[in-house]
């Protein structure tokens, strides 16, 4: 039996959509690493540094951190500095809350509610990232609860936040070699899967992009590889580096914004942003801090880390940006601020994020203030 917080309907037949992020938020949810199988060293590194991703953000508004009850004494009191920062008790497998947390939505009232997709850990048992995920499945429907959001659940639409960026103004940017991932949603054509993205999403375009940069992780989400930061403009991955791992891939994305039209008729203004100029590897050392267990993808020397400046999180007049102790760092904040000119830009160092396969993006959640507040 459905309860009061579900929706039967969808969000654009309610009046709802996907506001951007740049659109002013009510706070941002995040989750506490403890994965001893995927964090290396016990995850102590990791979790250093979600606290100071969390006091950034703090800063400009406020965060909620959900933590294993295991761990919740030790992230409270890691966190207790921050008087916006709360930490409350949830379950969890890993700490990818952009990915198994739920999608806000509102509408022109103002009212916000949350869209709770299918989630198998990028790929269930074709190509997943470990097993099971079933906690992490919860995830979306408990921070819908804690925020007060009526729910909408698709019946078996898989989707990770990390694989969609939106305008607020109906478009969709995604890629191919995510969402048509034989791992996802491997029924349903292209067109049914634009279908269920402008439904849920409340939109009326779907922009493709052909490849990601991380096809073995997330499968290549949108988020490491552009993001809309306005109506009609969005940034971009680039190098002219020929020796990049990431070159073609950025190459290629570049050409298909700049000739992409949005759900308004636009073109797109198209802004470069660098890659770092040393792609970023784990050590022997650091990889055999790691646990091996079967159930989880194991990480290796040998594969560059998904380290991309793209990964930033727009939060209410800032734009916290990840840094690697690499030559193009500064470079990557002058050009986040020349899109962002009346917003702080906030670098943090989140090495020990990529390590774990994902950046700012991807470890925290938005939820909108609601449409037109």
């Amino acid at each position: 039996m459905r309860t009061i917080y579900e929706s039967e309907s969808t969000p654009k037949r309610d009046g709802y959509r996907m506001p951007g992020e740049f659109e002013p938020q009510t706070r941002i949810w995040m989750l506490w690493p403890h994965r001893t199988d995927n964090w290396r060293d016990g995850a102590k590194p990791a979790q250093r540094t979600f606290a100071d991703v969390a006091r950034a953000i703090a800063r400009f508004e406020p965060v909620t951190v959900c933590a294993k009850p295991d761990d919740y004494a030790a992230a409270r009191r890691t966190l207790s500095d921050e008087e916006r920062i709360l930490v409350v008790e949830m379950e969890s497998d890993d700490a990818w809350m952009r990915d198994c947390g739920p999608t806000f939505v509102g509408n022109d009232q103002g009212d916000v509610r949350a869209v709770h997709w299918h989630f198998n850990a990028w790929g269930g048992l074709v190509d997943g990232m470990y097993f099971p995920w079933d906690k992490d499945a919860l995830v979306g429907v408990k921070v819908a609860d804690l925020a007060g959001a009526v729910r909408y659940r698709p019946d078996s639409f898989v989707l990770e936040g990390g694989s969609i960026h939106v305008d607020g103004e109906g478009t969709v940017l995604t890629t191919e070699m995510c969402l048509l991932s034989e791992g996802r949603n491997p029924e349903l054509s292209r067109s049914e899967i634009e279908e269920k993205l402008c439904e849920y999403l409340g939109a009326e375009k779907v922009i493709w992009i052909r490849d990601g940069i991380d096809p073995n992780e997330t499968n290549g989400h949108i988020d490491d590889v552009a993001c809309f930061v306005a109506p009609g403009e969005v940034a971009c991955i680039w190098t002219e580096d020929e020796t990049d791992p990431f070159y073609e891939a950025s190459q290629a994305a570049y050409r298909e914004l700049s000739e992409a039209v949005d759900a308004r008729g636009r073109s797109l203004k198209v802004h470069k942003l660098c890659l770092p100029k040393k792609p970023v590897y784990m050590t022997g050392e650091q990889v055999a801090s790691i646990d091996l267990v079967d159930e989880t993808v194991e990480r290796t020397t040998d594969e560059p880390c998904i380290a991309s400046y793209m990964n930033f999180l727009i939060v209410n007049g800032a734009v916290i940006v990840p840094q690697y102790r690499d030559e193009n760092d500064a470079l990557a904040l002058e050009q986040i601020q020349a899109m962002f000119p009346e917003r702080e830009v906030v670098g943090v160092d989140t090495v020990e994020v990529v390590y774990g396969g994902g950046n700012i993006h991807c470890i925290t959640q938005h939820q909108p203030s609601g449409i037109g507040r």
